[in-house]
């Protein structure tokens, strides 16, 4: 069990908290911190060599899988270590992990297929309550090389808004379910029963040819991480959900802006540019919590510049 004691002072609800622990917390896995670049590889020459070093290592390392079993102890520790001839009948990472795919569109347009690797060590409580890729997530985790030096470790939690954080990262957390907490009296949040893995990255999904502090250019990236809770988000606030902000149903908010005004939906609180809220349009003199297509053209009149 994680207790965490927050300072806080008349507001003691558990969405205060959250509120202040979003606000006050900072992204560090944000790709925003490039430092040095290189000049860029080519996209899917380094994706292949990338899963090259990934499956090699997934398949030459294993995990204390063990430990996990039965052991309640959440406090326990994701240990990797190297197969050796001693005990080369340990199951490696690789019989754990389950691959999936990350698209991305090169600087030239190509669409390269990057795989991502993630291993579930101990699942959540709440498994149909996983983030998405546009939600906010509370956790613990550290960032480490396939060398196993360690870049950057949290081990209190924090919050990170998935928008804003190196792809991995963000496609890979929505695998882990958050667990359970209680608030007591005294301000201190019990977190049981939650998420904890591993994923594996790709340079492409991670910082690519920007290096940062201890990682060098072109590095795929481990990450240990614990899934406490999630907070589903809204980020223009016009009452739709982000992972929802998606009109042409391809599960990815971050490709859609429907008046093509360089803001994608999810950040525009006038999705179809009509000069009307998206917020106003959605459910207005009507409330069936239904988005309205007042001229039944099948098109939600949020969406629809027309209307």
């Amino acid at each position: 069990m994680i207790k965490l004691k927050i300072e806080h002072s008349t507001n003691k609800t558990f969405k205060f908290i959250l509120l202040f622990f979003f606000i006050s917390s900072y992204l560090s896995c944000t790709p925003d911190d490039d430092e040095d670049e290189d000049p860029p590889r080519d996209y899917l020459e380094q994706s292949l060599e990338d899963d090259q070093l990934l499956v090699q290592y997934l398949k030459s390392h294993y995990y204390n899988y063990n430990d996990f079993n039965l052991d309640l102890n959440e406090d326990k520790e994701i240990i990797i270590d190297t197969i050796l001839t001693d005990n080369e009948n340990l199951k490696s990472l690789f019989d754990f992990a389950t691959q999936t795919t990350v698209t991305l569109a090169s600087s030239e347009g190509e669409i390269i297929a990057h795989k991502l690797y993630h291993i579930v060590v101990k699942e959540g409580l709440r498994t149909e309550d996983k983030p998405s890729i546009a939600d906010s997530v509370y956790l613990s985790y550290k960032g480490k090389l396939l060398s196993g030096n360690v870049f950057d470790k949290k081990s209190n939690p924090v919050w990170f808004d998935t928008a804003n954080v190196i792809r991995g990262f963000r496609y890979g957390l929505q695998y882990f379910s958050p667990g359970n907490f209680i608030q007591r009296e005294n301000g201190t949040i019990d977190f049981n029963q939650f998420g904890r893995g591993l994923i594996f990255m790709p340079s492409g999904l991670g910082y690519f040819n920007s290096a940062q502090t201890n990682i060098p250019t072109y590095s795929p990236l481990i990450f240990e991480v614990s899934v406490f809770t999630i907070n589903r988000a809204d980020h223009d606030n016009d009452g739709i959900l982000s992972i929802d902000e998606d009109p042409n149903n391809d599960g990815n908010p971050y490709n859609d802006d429907t008046d093509e005004d360089g803001i994608i939906n999810m950040y525009d609180e006038d999705d179809d540019g009509d000069g009307i809220l998206t917020k106003d349009e959605l459910d207005g003199n009507d409330p069936d919590n239904l988005p309205d297509d007042s001229n039944n053209d099948g098109i939600p009149d949020y969406l629809d510049k027309n209307t």
